[in-house]
Formats: C-alpha cells, sequence, structure tokens
C-alpha cells in the first residue's frame, strides 16, 4: 500500500515516447490500473483492507513459483498478472479510501520483495530440474538464477536509499518490476531461452539501478543548490536589518 509513490521526475515529459521507453512497462500502469477499476470500485464500497491485496499479491506469487517450479507456464504467467494487480490495488484501494499512511508503504515493499523471492525460488527449482531426474542445485542455470535474484534486488535498493535521502522514490524501469515477471514467464514457457532472460536480467538490473540512482543524485544536487540559494537569499534580506542594528 504506497502512499504517493511516484515515478523519479526527469527533464522530460512522462508522455514523451522517450520517457516511455526509460519507464519501461511501468508506463502501462495506468492502463492496468483501468482495467482493474470494478475491483477497485467494489473494494472501496465495501472498505476492504489495503493490506488484504498487498498479502493477497504475495499469496499470487507463491502460487506463480509454485507453477513456475513445474513448468506450467499458463499458470505461471496468469499468477504473475495476479500478483502485479494486488501489488497495483494496494496503493490504489489506500489513496481512494484515503487511508493511505507511512506503514503501508512499509508493507507494500516487504511484500514485493517476498514476491520477487518467492517467484525467483520457483524459477530455481525449475531451473534445478532441467538437467534430467533428480534436483540439480549446483548446475549453472541454478547459479544464474540466484546471481539474477540477487541484481533485481539493487534497482529496490538504490531507491530506497535514495528515498531516504530526500529524494523521489524511482520505480519503472529499463528493468523493473513487471520487466522481471514478463521474463519469468517467457523462461519457463520456452527453457531454451532461460539463460539469455537470466543475462539480460542481469543486465537489466545494473543498468536500472545506474539510472535510477543518476536520476537521485541530479535531484538530491538540485535540493541542494535551491537550500544554498534560499539561505543567501535570507541573508542578504536580513543585511538591512543587521546594518540598522549595528549604526
Amino acid at each position: 500500500m504506497k502512499p504517493n509513490v511516484a515515478i523519479c521526475e526527469s527533464s522530460l515529459p512522462t508522455t514523451s515516447p522517450r520517457a516511455r521507453r526509460m519507464n519501461g512497462l511501468y508506463a502501462l500502469k495506468p492502463w492496468f490500473t483501468r482495467r482493474l477499476t470494478p475491483i477497485l470500485n467494489t473494494a472501496v464500497a465495501h472498505n476492504v483492507s489495503p493490506d488484504a491485496f498487498t498479502a493477497a499479491g504475495v499469496v499470487a506469487a507463491g502460487a506463480a513459483g509454485v507453477a513456475i517450479a513445474f513448468g506450467i507456464w499458463p499458470l505461471a504467467a496468469l499468477f504473475l498478472v495476479l500478483r502485479l494487480a494486488g501489488a497495483n490495488l494496494d496503493g490504489a484501494v489506500a489513496r481512494a479510501r484515503g487511508v493511505s499512511r507511512p506503514w503501508g508503504f512499509v508493507l507494500n515493499e516487504i511484500g514485493d520483495r517476498a514476491s520477487d523471492l518467492l517467484t525467483f525460488a520457483g524459477l530455481a527449482v525449475f531451473a534445478a530440474r532441467l538437467h534430467g531426474p533428480g534436483m540439480h542445485w549446483l548446475s549453472w542455470p541454478v547459479i544464474q538464477v540466484l546471481v539474477a535474484a540477487l541484481a533485481s534486488t539493487l534497482p529496490t535498493f538504490a531507491s530506497l536509499a535514495a528515498a531516504a535521502a530526500g529524494a523521489t522514490r524511482c520505480n519503472g524501469g529499463p528493468l523493473g518490476k513487471t520487466e522481471r515477471c514478463l521474463f519469468i514467464a517467457l523462461a519457463t514457457a520456452f527453457p531454451v531461452i532461460l539463460p539469455v532472460v537470466l543475462t539480460q536480467l542481469v543486465n537489466g538490473s545494473l543498468i536500472t539501478t545506474f539510472l535510477r540512482l543518476r536520476a537521485a543524485r541530479r535531484e538530491l544536487a538540485a535540493k541542494q543548490d535551491e537550500q544554498q540559494v534560499h539561505v543567501v537569499e535570507q541573508l542578504v534580506a536580513a543585511r538591512p536589518a543587521l546594518v540598522g542594528v549595528a549604526a
């Protein structure tokens, strides 16, 4: 359940083609939210807690992990969409009901991280089953999954660290939560592309982390410059009074 968490602001209008490319599939969030409007209206009418949707998203991610582990890609894709719906609806319901709170942001982040963990756990089991009977935990595909899972945490860590310093909380891509779900679904449906997908997950996560940190650094530097200008303006405004007192 997110209070009012926005995409990192940039010098580009968010509706421009280049901005949409930089935000990845996150740019489709308004369209996805409109598809969920009937559920949103029903939840608001019945005073459903936003936390229920956070929990539902985690449960859906767990179900997706099981489906991924057994290579049942249609169910995996379905549950991944439900996982994204839960992550979308918790914040939407909170804002619509006017019950957004800081703790809701904490629950949302924990839910998202737990969902990622469950999904990658399923993918690790899937990778361990690729090379014949039994579970091959020390195989290269499993190691790749673990590396990809670790790399996927970096964009979120970067965003939260920047937000703690006073910058805007960044979401979106080029490789964010939505892209991860899509890539994992594709890898489950077409195991032959698993190494390529995992490599792109790592590369995309590193690029996304860099872009989020760069945006945060620019924003924080601009805020610092504004504060310094404000202090100078206050000193200039107070100077005549100080001169009068000294006289």
